[in-house]
């Protein structure tokens, strides 16, 4: 009973502390949030831009002349 009432009284009477965040902190988060916004937007491009990719090489495969193996009559 003794420590219950000596740790409310350290806690009711202790005073707040006063710490300095020097600006390594803040550059730190900027780097790891630029990291983050850079590998989504990349992500986010790899997705939207697949099926441009996938027709272009199609086209570019299918649409030119036919390669002298593939000529199943000859």
């Amino acid at each position: 009973m003794v420590r219950v009432v000596l740790m409310v009284c350290l806690v009711l009477i202790a005073q707040s502390a006063e710490a300095y965040i020097g600006p390594g902190a803040g550059i730190g988060f900027l780097g790891s949030l630029w990291a983050w916004l850079v590998g989504f937007v990349v992500v986010i491009g790899a997705i939207l831009f697949w099926p441009i990719r996938w027709a272009w090489r199609r086209l570019r495969k299918g649409a030119g002349r036919p390669s002298a193996g593939s000529d199943p009559q000859a």
